[in-house]
């Protein structure tokens, strides 16, 4: 039975209404989505920014908690949507909006060159940002994918995470953490490849045994491994977040991720 929405949700549907909205296309198009899902539209509204929104990003209680960013983009979407059914690409297309939406387009951020360490100031069009190229063709409803490994064959099916699937990842690798600075053991592998990998994966030769699989992950190859990731990219959805940097210095010229800075959404803020 679907559940009836109490008045306090359909108060901030109603708040959230009255101001003005864009429609904000999903990188995923809506294809891994089921068709019940309303994610399946492969859109959402959100609306520009208000104070409301700023005193969330001044929240010291929720940046202590590393939740402000997921406030923020809770409060801009104005679609009966779940946030947690996002997938990580999609929510990608969700903070370069939201930004957009609050602060401008243009985003400046100061870059040193790696050949020859002088600083460069990068002005950035968001607007200009595209959706990575990927194999549409293979997205599907069940959010379900297949990989076979190089060396056994083995049949791995997977999935795309979602925003639930990384706050359970973030509180499992948070809790390693703690154990791990228990333990003074400073050497120790943050482990956040192969928790992802172990929660990406759904089965393993047919076999859903969540013990088994985290086993197999952790006596994969690196070529294996190294395989998968370029799998993944052919069909993982999201925004293309790189840029030609070029030095007006020395000339040095490579293609660079866009970085994200505390001034992305706190362009005021003091480096």
């Amino acid at each position: 039975m679907a559940k009836v929405p109490n008045e306090d949700y359909k108060k901030e549907i109603t708040t959230k209404s009255i101001y003005p909205t864009e429609e904000i296309e999903l990188p995923s198009k809506g294809l891994i989505y089921p068709e019940d899902n309303p994610l399946s539209s492969g859109v959402i509204n959100m609306k520009y920014m208000t104070a409301s929104e700023e005193d969330i990003l001044s929240s010291q209680n929720l940046i202590k908690r590393g939740v402000v960013l997921d406030k923020l983009f809770e409060a801009m979407i104005t679609s009966d949507i779940n946030y947690r059914d996002l997938i990580l690409g999609d929510k990608d297309a969700i903070m370069v909006a939201s930004r957009i939406l609050g602060y401008g387009k243009d985003y400046k951020v100061k870059v040193i060159c790696p050949s020859c360490d002088e600083p460069e100031d990068l002005d950035i069009d968001l607007t200009n940002l595209k959706d990575k190229e990927i194999c549409e063709s293979l997205l599907n409803r069940d959010n379900e994918f297949e990989f076979i490994t190089l060396k056994n064959k083995d049949k791995i099916i997977f999935k795309l995470l979602t925003i639930a699937d990384d706050k359970n990842i973030e509180a499992e690798l948070k809790s390693f953490k703690t154990i791990q600075d228990k333990s003074k053991n400073k050497n120790q592998s943050t482990r956040e490849f192969t928790t992802r990998l172990k929660y990406m994966i759904k089965s393993i030769n047919g076999d859903p045994n969540k013990n088994i699989i985290r086993k197999y992950v952790d006596t994969m190859l690196s070529t294996e491994t190294s395989a998968f990731r370029k799998h993944l990219k052919t069909i993982n959805p999201g925004i293309d977040m790189s840029y030609v940097f070029e030095c007006k210095e020395c000339g040095y010229t490579t293609i660079r991720r866009i970085p994200m800075t505390v001034q992305f959404f706190w362009p005021d803020a003091e480096l």
